[in-house]
């Protein structure tokens, strides 16, 4: 499900009346903003985070910022717009990292928050970044938590500290940091314990981390899908030990989004991270302003450019024009590119970033769109090496038990053949024109 999507429709629905209206009366605005009103209770927002929200967009909506304008309907979005971003944290915070590394970030939160995978993804995401992250397990209660930090430093290839029986989860940490310094890492990235509920006794224990590491940043874990507990249990541990910033999970799983709407306004606490999947590259550092586009339909274009920049290789794209220019792009080929289309996301978040596209409406268009991918897949992964890069030798034998062997048709079969052929000769027709120097022109251009 793309983040807000509840949210976004209703918003934007409420929104849609007012656009093309030359002039606005107050009761125009009234109404639609009653509706907004409803969208953000609904999304679980605040009262009284809702209330103000409104008072702010009403007020400035029946001023002379509205009146003087020449589409009126457009200004208020612009007024939503700017009000969203606003609530959402107003711009991007950035991680405080130590002018002499290293940088010292504690995660803390509730049993259960998923504290010890963001650790994981976090060390990931820095490690993207240029930096040398260092794990660090101060969880000794909970079973198999230092396991699991250990498997996940693993599989990302980043060091884990942790002390074989030790419980006194300061000098863990302490000792932490020393092997960082001592290794170069220059981030430390430290797991600490949860309990189900806040009590005295985690919070003297995070507070015994603290001042034995002097962390550079605190940061919150919370599970975005517990709406308005997200809210209280933030403003539970700024007050009893201080947090700079909060993780925000699960976004991905929650249409209603009222934990992110309300937290900062509440808390006086940014959203600095949000998880938007199971998968260890699913963390993203929050920008406010794109967020708020994403909820009014104007899509995320700077996202959907730095996740392609992060899933295609540069050497490997030039490759794929030289063997489009040649002619020579396979079924290998066009396996690789799907599968890195499918590192940015799936097409729901994917297709949420584009402006104007209506996630909710075309639902069973992506699910289809989905359907499609993976049984193209099903089929090339069913080849051999060879057929894949000879689809001519493909007779009919070869093609029956390609479908047998990845759950098709061989109409399914047939069919994607076809598309892919279609594909090449639309290349090879791209190529010969820029070659006699006309200008490139697309058939549905």
């Amino acid at each position: 499900m793309p983040l807000f999507a509840g949210l976004g429709e209703k918003l934007q629905a409420a929104l849609k009346k007012l656009r093309g209206k030359g002039k606005l009366t107050e009761k125009d605005i009234t109404d639609a903003l009653r509706e907004v009103r409803m969208a953000l209770l609904e999304a679980d927002v605040s009262l009284a985070v809702v209330k103000d929200f409104v008072a702010s967009v009403k007020e400035r909506a029946i001023g002379a910022e509205v009146r003087e304008s020449l589409t009126p309907g457009q200004q208020i979005v612009k007024i939503v717009h700017e009000e969203l971003m606003s609530l959402l944290g107003g711009t991007s915070n950035r991680l405080s990292m130590a002018p002499k590394p290293p940088t010292v970030l504690m995660l803390v939160g509730l049993q259960g928050a998923g504290k010890t995978t963001q650790a994981g993804k976090l060390a990931l995401l820095l490690r993207k970044q240029g930096r040398f992250p260092l794990l660090v397990a101060c969880d000794v209660y909970r079973p198999a938590a230092i396991l699991q930090l250990e498997t996940l430093g693993k599989q990302l290839d980043i060091p884990v500290f942790s002390l074989a029986g030790a419980t006194n989860v300061a000098d863990i940490a302490r000792q932490g940091k020393e092997f960082a310094m001592r290794q170069g890492r220059d981030v430390v990235i430290i797991d600490t314990a949860g309990r189900l509920h806040i009590d005295e006794k985690l919070m003297q224990e995070l507070k015994d981390v603290h001042k034995a590491v002097m962390p550079h940043e605190v940061l919150l874990v919370v599970d975005g899908m517990t709406g308005q507990d997200a809210v209280n249990v933030a403003n539970s541990f700024n007050n009893a030990l201080g947090i700079d910033g909060i993780i925000m999970t699960k976004l991905d799983g929650d249409t209603r989004g009222g934990a992110a709407l309300s937290v900062k306004a509440v808390s006086g606490k940014p959203i600095k991270f949000i998880g938007v999947g199971e998968k260890l590259d699913a963390l993203e550092v929050f920008h406010p302003d794109r967020m708020a586009s994403r909820i009014l339909g104007m899509g995320d274009v700077l996202s959907l450019i730095e996740k392609a920049e992060q899933a295609f290789d540069q050497k490997k794209a030039e490759e794929l024009e030289r063997k489009m220019r040649t002619q020579t792009f396979t079924l290998e080929d066009y396996l690789e590119q799907m599968q890195q289309v499918k590192k940015m996301g799936s097409l729901e978040q994917l297709m949420g970033m584009i402006p104007g596209f209506s996630a909710a409406k075309q639902v069973k268009d992506l699910e289809l769109g989905e359907k499609k991918l993976q049984s193209i897949e099903a089929i090339i992964c069913s080849m051999t090496l060879k057929e894949r890069r000879k689809p001519e030798i493909l007779d009919g034998s070869r093609r029956r038990r390609i479908a047998t062997g990845s759950g098709t048709t061989v109409q399914e079969v047939n069919r994607m053949l076809k598309e892919f052929e279609q594909a090449r000769k639309l290349v090879k027709s791209l190529t010969d024109q820029s070659k006699r120097g006309g200008k490139m022109k697309f058939p549905f251009m």
